[in-house]
């Protein structure tokens, strides 16, 4: 194992800690989480959610024990957890025994068209709800245009 590969899975393995990190830091200093307006630049340029809005409120929820809250919020919250620690011990085992276990899944083409076809129809799901359930002053007021 090369230099290069070696860091590269220290900076996954550091990637990963620190999504792992960050819900729970924002749920130790605002443990009231749920009404706050959104840091996500796409919706506070449009109003309308990205695909990954509500995943830190999701992990932040799951942290809690709260798991219909962290579902509703991001379907997909969970599984980042467990994805996020999944890389964590694999890389970190990968560096111990210099090993590559799961390259040729994780480097997969068809892997990553399923999870893109995945997150995309969630997404277009929860846009269809979102317009359904706001006038356009409910979205405007989720913007900076408000």
């Amino acid at each position: 194992m090369n230099n290069f590969t070696i860091n590269k899975k220290i900076i996954g393995i550091s990637g990963a800690i620190l999504a792992l990190l960050i819900p729970a830091i924002i749920l130790l200093l605002n443990p009231h989480l749920e009404g706050d307006q959104s840091l996500c630049p796409f919706k506070m340029l449009t109003g309308f959610p990205c695909p990954g809005c509500g995943l830190t409120k999701s992990m932040v929820f799951f942290y809690e024990g709260d798991w219909n809250k962290s579902l509703s919020y991001h379907i997909f919250g969970p599984a980042f957890i467990f994805f996020c620690v999944l890389a964590i011990v694999t890389l970190s085992t990968e560096l111990v025994t210099k090993k590559e276990y799961f390259k040729k899944l994780l480097f997969n083409i068809r892997v990553a068209y399923v999870a893109g076809l995945m997150l995309g129809s969630y997404h277009l799901v929860r846009l269809f709800y979102f317009v359904m359930e706001h006038n356009v002053n409910d979205i405007l007021k989720e913007s900076v245009w408000r």
